[in-house]
């Protein structure tokens, strides 16, 4: 129960965020925010009005919304009316939400690292660190052996003597000059330790096939938290790598569609959140806000897309719009906003079916 609450804790807090994007920005330009609701209705409290917004809380206890004057597909003209607005701050304020998320990615990614988290770190930095196994060469012996990444390398030793220390140069010094040795890997895995055999073999790293491999490729990791400073410039760099990782697995999934396989197997929905959140909860709190701000990443990549009823799709009308000069019609909005809730409850419907079926399975 405890974890289900933190997931709800986790997507309100950064959909709320991204509401509030939209919010600081209309404000900013002087466009009416009729209300500011926490959560989605109906309502359950009103807290007041000021500034001529109205702030409530609502029943369905899952992110949050504002509701702007004269928005989209609304007939309302005058002062302080969205559509009055020009193109460019119309704009501005639908990205405002994302921006606001990629922010929180960025500070959330800083407390992680300020409070202690995985991290690839060079030989001596880091304070205590660990060998861990970044990479298994498909077919390679330590695939056949079973290894995987995550793995966390303990020891490695042959009939000769072990490895003179476990760091990926004197570990892979050490499996260069026994090819065909059997050497022992012990290697562990969600707290329990495992010892393997595995022979060195040629052609297993296709840039030099005549060196004995055994297919893995090893990083130091450390967990000591960084200072503020550094905290900061990690996390930025961190966010990056982040919108890298998801832009290449949405790009991954599209081909999928494109090929005609399967592409919603491995996306992780509502209910299989729960299980991915509780794993990072019992690893700590640096953790689950690594975590959390990889989701808002998620969120600012989702948004964009071009689908009706996201930002992404909204932006993309008003790209329309600009280059025909003319406002697309309210009866087209609305149908394109109707078109673009049907197909994201069908995803989210489909993708928490195979949420489903892994837990069953």
């Amino acid at each position: 129960m405890s974890t289900v609450l933190l997931v709800v804790g986790i997507l309100s807090f950064l959909i709320i965020v991204h509401e509030l994007g939209h919010f600081l920005a209309a404000r900013f330009f002087r466009v009416r925010v009729e209300e500011f609701g926490i959560g989605y209705p109906p309502r359950a409290f009103t807290f007041g009005r000021w500034g001529g917004t109205e702030y409530t809380l609502n029943w369905l206890p899952f992110g949050g919304f504002v509701r702007l004057f004269g928005d989209v597909g609304e007939d309302q003209h005058g002062s302080g009316s969205f559509v009055d607005k020009s193109r460019g701050i119309q704009a501005i304020i639908l990205v405002a939400g994302v921006f606001m998320n990629a922010v929180a990615a960025w500070a959330l990614f800083t407390g992680a690292l300020y409070v202690g988290i995985p991290r690839v770190v060079a030989e001596g930095e880091g304070g205590a660190a660990w060998l861990m196994v970044a990479e298994v060469l498909p077919g390679s012996p330590a695939s056949d052996a079973g290894l995987a990444p995550g793995d966390k390398i303990a020891g490695i030793s042959g009939a000769s003597g072990a490895a003179p220390a476990l760091t990926p140069e004197a570990v892979t010094d050490f499996v260069r000059e026994r090819g065909g040795e059997p050497l022992e890997i012990t290697y562990e895995r969600s707290g329990t330790e495992t010892t393997v055999t595995v022979r060195p073999a040629h052609a297993v790293i296709r840039d030099a096939p005549i060196q004995p491999a055994v297919g893995i490729a090893l990083v130091l990791v450390s967990t000591e938290p960084l200072p503020i400073l550094q905290a900061v410039s990690q996390g930025l760099i961190s966010t990056y790598n982040a919108f890298k990782t998801i832009a290449v697995g949405l790009g991954s999934i599209v081909k999928d569609i494109a090929s005609g396989a399967p592409a919603l197997q491995d996306i992780v929905g509502p209910v299989g959140l729960v299980g991915v959140v509780g794993a990072a909860a019992d690893n700590g709190l640096g953790n689950v806000l690594a975590l959390a701000a990889f989701i808002s990443v998620n969120l600012v990549i989702i948004n964009l897309l071009p689908i009706p009823a996201l930002d992404g799709g909204r932006l993309f009308v008003l790209g329309i719009e600009a280059a025909v000069r003319r406002n697309a019609s309210r009866l087209a909005l609305r149908f394109l906003n109707t078109i673009g809730i049907a197909f994201v409850v069908l995803l989210m419907v489909a993708v928490t079916y195979n949420d489903i079926v892994r837990l069953l399975a």
